[in-house]
């Protein structure tokens, strides 16, 4: 005959533990969440209150959009969103184009050249050219202060080459046979069947590709001199990491005694740089993990 154990003695230890997970899990978030809010909040306050709390607001007294309407007003942040928005896209459009036509044949038995072309495209993964030779190119194929200097040297990435490559390769090549049979070519087999197959992978390297282009500045330190061609995150770097004041002239013609103070208008410069980001990821979440975890594990 067994005694049983009343029930609850041992829950004291496991609460505990849940307790103090919930608590660490919290802290975490707080950590990450607050700086957002406070950098939400700093764009939006007024101007006595972003002065009275040394530049960092964590709470607005009120709905205020000046800063926002002072970025918009034609000035460099406005101008800088427009070339941000045409390397993103046509930088994606360019990159997802190229990736996915070399990953399909590099995934295809009998290509001409395959193994040579995949040797390059895993050296690239290991060994980079460096940057003045970068710069030497562009240089020689007059790219310079030319926005296609902040697409095309970075136009094919080799990790998502092979990504590609492994989630072709597990297409069945029953599907692509019949294909063929019925007299489909590479290309309307390319077109017809493997992308529509492959919407998933597609939408995370397409993602990839979007945050690479649309978070670039370096490159655009490098290549680019005329300031009308910034990228906004160039701009981003310039006016709030290095703390430069943006003057009547950048925010489109206002007068100096009219602009917001600094920290608003740095504030809601870093705030339009995330939104782009924030509205077109949970678009692609649902892809993101099968899009990966398929690429990744075959082939």
């Amino acid at each position: 005959m067994s005694l049983a154990q009343p029930k609850g003695i041992d829950d004291g230890p496991a609460m505990s533990a849940r307790i103090v997970k919930g608590i660490v899990l919290v802290i975490c978030c707080a950590v990450v969440i607050v700086p957002f809010i406070g950098v939400i909040s700093t764009s939006i306050a007024s101007q006595n209150h972003v002065t009275n709390s040394g530049g960092f607001v964590l709470w607005p007294d009120g709905l205020n959009l000046d800063a926002y309407e002072s970025i918009f007003n034609g000035g460099v942040v406005q101008r800088a969103l427009v070339v941000s928005m045409v390397i993103a896209a046509g930088g994606t459009l360019v990159s997802l184009t190229g990736s996915t036509m070399l990953a399909y044949a590099l995934s295809r038995p009998g290509t001409f050249g395959q193994r040579p072309i995949l040797m390059i495209v895993l050296f690239s993964l290991l060994f980079s050219p460096g940057l003045i030779p970068n710069y030497l190119v562009v240089k020689e194929f007059g790219l310079l202060d030319s926005l296609l200097a902040l697409i095309l040297p970075t136009a094919i990435s080799g990790f998502n080459v092979i990504v590609l490559r492994a989630f072709f390769m597990g297409i069945p090549d029953s599907v692509l046979d019949s294909a063929r049979i019925d007299g489909a070519g590479d290309f309307r087999i390319f077109w017809s069947i493997v992308l529509p197959l492959s919407r998933a992978v597609l939408a995370v390297v397409g993602l990839f590709y979007a945050v690479g282009y649309w978070n670039a500045f370096f490159n655009a330190m490098l290549y680019i001199n005329d300031t009308a061609k910034w990228p906004l995150q160039l701009v981003l770097r310039t006016y709030v990491v290095n703390n430069t004041e943006l003057s009547s002239g950048d925010l489109g013609g206002a007068a100096a005694d009219q602009l917001p103070p600094q920290e608003s208008i740095q504030m809601a410069i870093l705030v339009v740089s995330l939104v782009p980001i924030l509205i077109v990821y949970p678009f692609l979440q649902r892809h993101f993990a099968k899009g990966m975890l398929t690429g990744a594990v075959k082939g």
